[in-house]
């Protein structure tokens, strides 16, 4: 029998894909549409970081992202021919990713794509969704389905669905169905970008930003070539830049000696900014493009969007199976901020290399100076570029339940789960937390002596009885130096690991956390609160068989 799929997903980019690749993971089926008639060409996005490229080991994608990017060394800011900044990559701490890949969007998607065929999915391509609606007061009724028309070279086809995504991008006809507005400004430049390959660049992989007085020049590099952005007036044209228009920008913002070749891609463009002032409208959800357009500088549309698309993947299948549906409140809060502040810094970052007033490029190009003299452009920027350790400490969907004063203060409710050296005693040969956290599952931390082990098997034993099991993992952490034998363990279904460097704190507990799929720290708590702390997961089977385990 064939299972119906509570979740339509509109929209095969990266966001839609990741949040189906994050749904079926969860064992949740959901399906996939797009309007084009098939997987895009255009390598719109190029930078990958860390916070995304997490995303995405989560969902068992980022292994074949990786091995067909390049890793960028670092990034320079030149002004008026004068080198005035620098910044390396790769020095980011407690993450598998510490430095941005280059990777055009196409080898994302395909492997996003792969991905999701593997746990059972699939895009159906050519079918736009053309209409969407809501019942009446159905925004504010948490139990209101989305009636979505879909149509197809097969005809039209009406679904009913608990829940939609909207990842249709920046030009969104569900957001504009739903009612909700777009506002923001559009740059007054026109913007020009170009793959090919660039002889006489420098060696590595450095990202070079040139600011002249007659605009800006942005050198990216990529696998097998490079990628360059200028900015120009406005012309009122619209096809891709003539090769020679593009040479002689090259020629005049450059360093000199390049010569552009072998253009595979380019395009014109204006540049927006713009966010959603709400993610939600009752079941139709935002995502990526759909909720927020960015400039190109950090790259951070496609990073945000992929993040979009995973919180809002395992937030949907825990609530089709069974979690408290608030937890769908948090996704707006968690999601909007941080676009926010990805639009705002991309905007500023903008605005400031397009100065004209040269009194303004001084008073720039010296704080840019000393920003990259002190350090701060790599200890400051760089976190906020990676979008790694997002601040979630006052979402609706975390909060402290009853002992939690007994759990370690590196360990706080709404922040990223720090890393812990782990040595496996049964169950897994993960050698550190977060290697364990990046299967994507939501994470029952109990740690202590024998107590915390027997608070576990009950754990497992009422998860299995929910047959909810699949989707968490129960994890009993023994303090370092501990002797605890692991009696029954071997048969009750949970990892054991002793903490081998003491990062998880003192003391013989026990007490326990839930750790979400996305490595966010939900709650704490001691014995008394631990009722609580499970009625946050999932409460009810897969939908379909558990995921393939290998992760490619």
């Amino acid at each position: 029998m064939t299972v119906p799929a509570p979740v339509l997903v509109v929209g095969a980019g990266p966001t839609g894909l990741t949040a189906a690749c994050a749904l079926w993971g969860l064992g949740v089926p959901c399906r996939v549409v797009d309007r084009r008639p098939g997987p895009g060409g255009a390598p719109r996005g190029l930078v990958l970081w860390s916070g995304a490229l997490e995303c995405l080991e989560r969902v068992g994608a980022a292994g074949r992202i990786a091995a067909d990017a390049l890793p960028l060394d670092g990034a320079s800011y030149w002004s008026k021919g004068r080198r005035i900044g620098a910044v390396r990559f790769g020095g980011l701490t407690g993450t598998a990713f510490p430095g941005p890949l280059s990777v055009p969007q196409p080898v994302t998607e395909r492997a996003l794509r792969q991905r999701l065929e593997e746990l059972g999915g699939a895009v159906e391509w050519e079918t736009e969704a053309v209409s969407v609606t809501v019942p009446r007061g159905g925004s504010r009724d948490p139990g209101a389905r989305a009636v979505v028309v879909l149509r197809s070279a097969a005809g039209t086809e009406s679904v009913t669905v608990p829940w939609l995504v909207a990842a249709d991008g920046a030009r969104s006809l569900l957001r504009d169905r739903v009612g909700i507005p777009f506002a923001g400004h559009t740059f007054g430049r026109t913007f020009l970008i170009a793959d090919g390959v660039l002889l006489g660049a420098a060696p590595g992989a450095e990202v070079e930003h040139h600011i002249a007085p007659g605009g800006v020049l942005v050198i990216v590099p990529r696998p097998g070539g490079h990628r360059v952005f200028f900015d120009t007036e406005p012309d009122g044209r619209t096809g891709p830049p003539p090769a020679g228009l593009l040479q002689r920008l090259l020629d005049e913002r450059g360093p000199g000696g390049l010569r552009l070749h072998g253009i595979g891609w380019s395009s014109r463009f204006r540049v927006h900014a713009r966010v959603a002032p709400r993610f939600r409208s009752g079941p139709v959800l935002l995502a990526g493009d759909a909720a927020h357009t960015h400039t190109t500088a950090g790259g951070q549309g496609l990073n945000t969007g992929v993040q979009d698309g995973y919180d809002l993947g395992w937030k949907l299948a825990a609530a089709v199976r069974g979690a408290d549906p608030a937890l769908l409140d948090s996704y707006e809060a968690e999601r909007r901020p941080p676009s926010v502040r990805a639009v705002r810094g991309g905007d500023r970052q903008t605005r400031l290399w397009l100065l004209r007033n040269p009194l303004a490029r001084l008073l720039r190009d010296t704080a840019v100076r000393a920003l990259s003299a002190g350090g701060l452009l790599e200890s400051r920027v760089l976190p906020l570029l990676a979008q790694l350790d997002l601040d979630h400490s006052g979402s609706p969907a975390v909060g402290d339940t009853e002992g939690a004063g007994a759990a370690p203060r590196a360990l706080r409710a709404g922040r990223r789960a720090p890393d812990a050296a782990l040595m496996p005693v049964h169950g897994g040969t993960a050698l550190s937390l977060h290697a364990r956290l990046s299967e994507g599952r939501h994470t029952l931390l109990a740690f202590g002596g024998a107590a915390a082990g027997e608070r576990a098997a009950r754990i497992c034993s009422e998860l299995r009885g929910r047959g909810a099991d699949d989707a968490v993992r129960v994890v009993w952490a023994q303090p370092a130096g501990s002797v605890t034998e692991p009696g029954t363990a071997f048969d009750a279904g949970y990892d054991i690991v002793r903490d081998r460097s003491g990062a998880l704190g003192g003391g013989d507990g026990p007490w326990f956390a839930y750790i979400r799929p996305d490595g966010v720290v939900g709650a704490r708590c001691g014995p008394d609160g631990l009722d609580t702390l499970l009625g946050r997961l999932p409460s009810g089977p897969a939908l379909l068989s558990p995921a393939p385990a290998v992760r490619p």
